[in-house]
Parts: C-alpha cells; structure tokens; sequence
C-alpha cells in the first residue's frame, strides 16, 4: 500500500478543511470520509500502480526503489487483482458517504458533480500503469497529479466541509499540486534507467539535469503560489506559520541534485512528509 506516501494525498484534504473550519461552521462526520475516501483513492493507486508496474514489466529486480509485495512473492497476480477491487469498492462506498454526509442527499444538482468527479478520481487511480493505454505511460502522470493531488484535495476539500467557495483557493491547491507532482518527478528521477526500456515519463524526456531543474521549479512554485494566497488573506503573521517547514524542502533539493538512482530514495519520503508539514502549518496558522 506503500504506506510512506499517504500522507501526500492528505495534505491537501488538510489544508482544504483547514481554511473551511476558520471561518465556517463544519461536520466532523464529512470530515472523517473525506479523509477516508482519500486515503483509500491513494492506496488504490498505489495498488494498481504496482500490478501495472509487474504486468508490463517495469517492476524488475534491477528497480532502483523499494521492492513491493508481488515482486517479492508476497502476494500473487490473482491475489493483488481482488485487493484493487476491494479497495475500488471501498472508494466508492466512502465516497458516496461523504458526498451524502456533505449535501444531506444526492439528489440535488451538486451532488452528483461530485460523484462524477469521485469516479473520474477511481478511474484515474485505477489507469496510471493499468489497462491497455495507461496514461502513466505516456508521460502525463504529472498532469493528473496535479490535478487530484492538487486541485482536487484542496478545492474539494474546502467546499465539501462549507459548501462555500473562494476563487483564491486555487493558489493554495495549485501550491500542493506543485509538490505532489514533485513527488512523482522524483520517484521518476531514481527509476529513469530501468522506465526507459518500457515506458515515457517526463524525466525521461526531460534528461537528468532539466528533470532537476523541473523539480526545483515545481517547489520554488509551490512556495510563491502560497506565498501570494497568504500576502493577499493574512490576519497575522501566523499566516505564515508554513515557512517553517521550509528546511524540509530544501533538504529534499540538496539531495535530488546530489544523488542518483537508489541513493535518491529518501528524497520521496522527504518531501511527502515536508508536504503534509507544510499544509498542516498552513491551515493551523490561519486557524490560530
């Protein structure tokens, strides 16, 4: 389930329900699925990802990062195929809860958009190496994640907990989203000898050295587009409680541009965890 990068997709959902509870009333309830539908989403991605990763042969035993469950014989094909569609079941039975939970009914006009957007994030979770064109493949993995990682979490997290909105939170989510395709890039960045045989990514268009760039943009733009959201809504300067996660980030950049291949490992959960810092810094400063 790769229980390291979890707290990633509840970064956003964090910071989202953060800025809602500041000057809004909220269900603790909505706030329970939310968290749980994410987490499930995330785990299911991570389950289809690693079945994607061994049918196509991707996942080999030369791979820079940590071995999983099939590659080391922990779990069968057959095994892993019915644990993803637990958890696809899973997903849309806390989705449908928190949809209810959040509206008090589906049958309204909002409700439904957000049933839609719950199956489009099942599906995209479900098709980043799986079935027979996956997107993962083709080199726009960053496009999704910054887009369910980002946009969704934090937009969605939001109105969901108030059912209000501000056209400002997309500096915030898009900040996130910036971090999370982070995330992939430099989960791409280690594997780029062993992808090249058998799949695009970014990195492996972009080079070594530009793919570091590419990260190193992704973070500094992550950090001005919250900046700008803080400048333009601050009430104190415990609006800008985030910046002290800012060692994190720069820890995460020291070794991406120093390291390589299995070396560069630590570098995802580093980031992971700056990034859950920094929206739960973010959200507790505004509602402090």
């Amino acid at each position: 389930m790769r229980l390291r990068t979890l707290p990633l997709s509840l970064s956003g959902v964090a910071l989202g329900v953060l800025l809602a509870v500041r000057d809004h009333d909220f269900s603790f309830l909505t706030v329970i699925l939310l968290a749980l539908t994410t987490v499930s989403l995330q785990i299911l991605s991570n389950l289809s990802n690693e079945l994607g990763d061994t049918l196509s042969g991707t996942d080999r035993s030369d791979r820079q990062g940590i071995h999983y469950s099939i590659q080391d014989g922990e779990m069968t094909v057959p095994e892993m195929k019915r644990l993803i569609g637990c958890f696809a079941a899973l997903s849309c039975l806390l989705g449908f809860g928190m949809v209810w939970s959040a509206f008090g009914t589906l049958f309204a006009p909002l409700p439904p958009a957000f049933l839609m957007l719950g199956a489009a994030a099942v599906w995209a979770a479900m098709h980043y190496t799986l079935g027979k064109n996956p997107y993962g493949y083709r080199g726009l993995g960053d496009i999704f994640v910054f887009v369910f990682f980002g946009l969704a979490t934090v937009c969605g997290g939001y109105f969901l907990t108030c059912l209000d909105w501000d056209w400002r939170l997309l500096l915030p989510a898009s900040a996130i989203g910036c971090f999370s395709v982070g995330v992939l890039n430099v989960n791409n960045i280690r594997d780029m000898k062993t992808d090249a045989a058998t799949r695009t990514t970014v990195a492996l268009r972009l080079g070594l050295h530009r793919a570091r760039i590419y990260q190193t943009v992704l973070i500094a733009a992550g950090w001005v587009l919250m900046t700008v959201f803080a400048v333009q809504t601050a009430e104190s300067w415990l609006d800008f409680l985030y910046v002290c996660s800012l060692g994190t980030f720069v820890q995460h950049l020291r070794g991406v541009w120093s390291r390589e291949d299995r070396a560069l490992d630590p570098m995802l959960p580093l980031l992971v965890m700056g990034t859950f810092l920094f929206a739960l810094l973010a959200g507790v400063g505004r509602i402090l």
